[in-house]
């Protein structure tokens, strides 16, 4: 079974990319490990990368495809694979076609985890993190005993410039303008599943399960 996930920041991606690890046994594949591990090895397309990444551009699409494809290649991919934060744009989604149907694969389901902008806003604003320890919580989730102050240590917990209301409402814009004719690609191909992304994190991942079959 291949899987693309989309969704975006704040709707609980990364939890239930976890679970569904566990539950298919398949890998998740995010681009951000592909490029730790091709930077870390110094391959050639990792030297390529690094090249764009020293002048603060985008890596082209040729290399991130060139580094999917050596991963999808891997023996652990055989039985199935989660892709998760790629492809990001139209151009990268049809790339990742043609490559797949050299290698005599497709894609059967893409997950998209819909959740209202308004509930994003609350969940990634109301995060706060320790300054002592780091640890996480949130005001209306995952509040602290003590209101400001860490359970575990005791420090004083504060917002992250990237979890002010602004941050965030910037990066859900973002997110839409990039993602939104990936949305429309996926649906006109009929592999588009949405998902809803409000309740608790077990029936969420039950909705996912019903859908996968």
């Amino acid at each position: 079974m291949n899987i693309i996930l989309l969704g975006p920041p704040g709707a609980g991606k990364g939890t239930q990319a976890k679970r569904l690890v566990e539950k298919y046994g398949i890998p998740q594949i995010s681009t951000g490990d592909m490029f730790r591990e091709h930077l870390k090895n110094q391959t050639e397309l990792g030297k390529k990368a690094k090249e764009y990444m020293d002048k603060g551009q985008l890596v082209p699409d040729e290399i991130v495809i060139g580094m999917v494809e050596e991963r999808l290649s891997q023996p652990d991919c055989e039985k199935g694979f989660m892709l998760d934060g790629f492809p990001r744009t139209v151009p990268q989604a049809e790339a990742l076609d043609k490559l797949l149907e050299k290698m005599g694969k497709k894609i059967d389901h893409v997950i998209l985890i819909d959740v209202p902008e308004e509930e994003l806003v609350k969940r990634l604003t109301g995060r706060r993190t320790c300054k002592q320890c780091g640890m996480m919580y949130h005001v209306i989730f995952k509040p602290p005993k003590v209101d400001g102050k860490c359970d575990v240590c005791g420090g004083e917990l504060y917002q992250r410039d990237d979890d002010t209301e602004e941050t965030v409402r910037n990066r859900l814009k973002v997110y839409n303008d990039q993602t939104k004719p990936l949305v429309d690609y996926y649906e006109n191909k009929g592999l588009l599943r949405r998902i809803d992304g409000m309740g608790s994190i077990d029936e969420i991942f039950e909705r996912i399960c019903q859908v996968l079959g």
